[in-house]
């Protein structure tokens, strides 16, 4: 014990606060650092308020400064999708539009080849995308001493899953609860109003029911919204309920354990509904454009996806696509996105089929964790960038969506073509000449 105290007490005091004060502290100690380099106190200066960043992480220390390319101008049909009393995705209207799209990255190639198949598919007449679902998950589980008590509570669930909407929307509009025993102050209502819960799934396996929570959260990513909600119906709803109608009592409840989709992909979540928004990007491609624009035969191209396929069958991949992080990840740094979504965000499959002469593409994301409001979408840089897409607010999270599908169609059909021609040489002498390193 004596060493651990001693442990304890050499440990450096590292503020975590966004205070000024502790801010310098922060940065004074880096400069103490024996590999530091005066050289690099850059990052420690501020492009823009420190007070404009201070809300959206910890021990702020410094920034990063990441390289922007601006794409476009690319041609897409976009739905006008809305949600009905359901909570199904409906399409009101269609339009087409011209969009220019921010794309923040290192990776050398990347924002010539999605310029690229913009290029093939304007020539094409565009890509059409789709709105199919719209859900966010959250898995709670409530372990019991058998199966027998495990299953009790998801047959007690199924009887009460319009009950627990009900009470979860009429928790939202409570009153803030007072947070001291003098109720002279009150905290946040623990309930979302913006996170509505339209399923709730069970799983049952050994003494342990699973619940899976399946919320929509309007034009906010949400997964703090469905995490408070989550909650309150655990704590709440079922715990102060459950046990009084049936006389069982769980030993441990659980806010989230694994069977949700959040920042783990999963095949259950490649399957619809997902996690997220689903969304279906598409285009036909002329033979004599995949030929005079990427240097690729349609045959060319159907071979490369059969056997692309028989590669991601045998190494068991949970999607079936060739590159659609690269374009998710460098919208998703560009306008505020939660970065640790982009593995879950990037599950989709691409199919390719003869259409003519040529090929008509499509590309299936199974959960589109994205949002216009909320989080790091308030950041200086993404409320710019959101806004360059007429993507920034209230009203504007299918339109985000369907544009990234879009632009990652595009990055499929330029990769894919390099790829699949002449022996890949097209691909491999993209990345000689835009690799970085000579």
């Amino acid at each position: 014990m004596k060493s651990n105290r001693s442990a304890s007490r050499a440990l450096p005091h590292w503020p975590r606060a966004n205070r000024p004060e502790a801010i310098r502290h922060r940065q004074e100690s880096l400069k103490t650092l024996p590999h530091w380099d005066a050289t690099h106190h850059h990052v420690l200066t501020w492009p823009v308020s420190v007070e404009s960043l201070a809300d959206f992480q910890e021990c702020l220390s410094g920034h990063v400064v990441l390289p922007v390319g601006v794409v476009g101008p690319l041609p897409v049909s976009l739905g006008h999708y809305i949600l009905d009393a359901a909570g199904a995705v409906r399409e009101e209207t269609r339009a087409d539009d011209q969009v220019f799209v921010p794309l923040a990255h290192t990776e050398g190639g990347l924002s010539a080849s999605v310029q690229r198949g913009i290029s093939a598919v304007t020539l094409a007449g565009g890509v059409r995308t789709h709105i199919l679902a719209d859900r966010m998950t959250r898995d709670s589980c409530f372990v019991f001493h058998s199966a027998t008590e495990a299953l009790t509570l998801a047959r007690w669930v199924m009887d009460q899953e319009s009950a627990m909407t009900a009470w979860l929307g009429a928790a939202a509009q409570r009153p803030c609860r007072p947070t001291t025993d003098s109720g002279d102050r009150t905290d946040k209502n623990l309930v979302s109003t913006h996170a509505v819960l339209r399923a709730v799934d069970t799983h049952v396996v050994g003494p342990m029911c699973h619940l899976l929570y399946r919320f929509t959260t309007g034009d906010a990513c949400g997964p703090n919204m469905i995490t408070r909600n989550s909650y309150a119906l655990n704590q709440e709803f079922v715990l102060a309920r459950f046990p009084h109608d049936t006389g069982v009592t769980p030993l441990h409840v659980f806010l989230e354990t694994n069977m949700g989709g959040d920042k783990k992909p999963s095949y259950a979540f490649f399957q619809f509904p997902g996690h997220g928004k689903v969304v279906l990007a598409e285009a036909t491609l002329p033979g004599d454009v995949l030929r005079r624009v990427l240097r690729v035969r349609p045959e060319e191209v159907l071979t490369l996806e059969h056997t692309g396929l028989h590669g991601a069958h045998a190494s068991g991949m949970q999607s079936f696509a060739f590159t659609p992080a690269s374009a998710i990840a460098a919208i998703f740094a560009a306008t505020g996105q939660d970065l640790g979504m982009v593995g879950t965000s990037s599950m989709a499959q691409v199919t390719v089929t003869r259409a003519g002469d040529g090929l008509h593409l499509a590309i299936r994301f199974s959960g589109l964790e994205v949002g216009t409001v909320g989080g790091g979408t308030s950041l200086p840089h993404a409320r710019s960038y959101l806004q360059l897409m007429d993507c920034l607010g209230p009203g504007k999270v299918y339109r985000f969506a369907q544009i990234i599908a879009a632009t990652a169609l595009c990055l499929e059909l330029s990769a894919a073509a390099s790829m699949a021609a002449a022996g890949s040489q097209n691909f491999l002498q993209a990345h000689l000449e835009r690799g970085g390193i000579r």
